[in-house]
């Protein structure tokens, strides 16, 4: 019986001192948040890492909240709230290598991630790797071919790897999806430009 009150009083105190750090961060009082998870905190506890890391993150204390939500993937490396949690900080100070680490452990574990195939792809195409974005946008636009945001992103990939007649077809769906959109109208002209170009007869002027 003791066991078990003691059991029921951890849990009303965490329910408790959660309560309080939702109060806090609500008002936009992200220290005074984390300082209501100190007294129940456990290093073996899952859920106390996750809120730890997203209230240190908001706090802008990066290192901090990066150590939290490490702490979180060590207990379930499988989790993928915990990777993509750490993803923020890891972005905020620009460590791109590590934000790819743990994108590609999410698509170990959920090759069809359209988190992380989305924003995997952002980083390939940023570096100019059009090959590897496409295929991790592909990947989006097949499971989610109204999308807007895969499906522009995946037409510039297309036509940066000289994928032209692909990245027709994909500027005029996301024309479709949103009608008078600037970036797919530049795409297309870009890619009449190139059409002008180079199916242009021999030997004949451009007028």
């Amino acid at each position: 019986m003791m066991a078990v009150s003691l059991q029921a009083q951890n849990i009303s105190e965490l329910q408790s001192a959660f309560s309080k750090s939702y109060i806090a961060e609500n008002q936009n009082n992200y220290i005074q948040a984390i300082n209501e998870m100190k007294p129940i905190y456990k290093e073996e506890d899952y859920i106390s890492n996750i809120r730890l890391g997203w209230l240190n993150y908001l706090a802008k204390q990066y290192s901090e909240s990066i150590s939290f939500y490490k702490k979180a993937i060590a207990l379930k490396p499988y989790a993928i709230e915990a990777r993509l949690g750490c993803v923020k900080p890891l972005s905020a100070i620009e460590n791109w290598e590590k934000v790819k680490e743990q994108y590609n452990e999410i698509l170990k574990v959920d090759p069809l991630n359209t988190t992380a195939n989305y924003w995997l792809g952002v980083i390939f195409y940023n570096r100019k790797d059009f090959r590897s974005a496409t295929a991790l946008f592909e990947k989006v636009v097949n499971l989610y071919p109204l999308d807007y945001d895969s499906v522009i992103m995946l037409a510039w990939a297309k036509l940066y790897n000289n994928s032209h007649t692909d990245a027709k077809l994909l500027f005029q769906q996301a024309l479709i999806i949103r009608p008078n959109d600037n970036s797919a109208q530049n795409g297309l002209q870009l890619i009449n430009k190139w059409l002008e170009v180079n199916l242009r007869p021999p030997g004949q002027q451009k007028k």
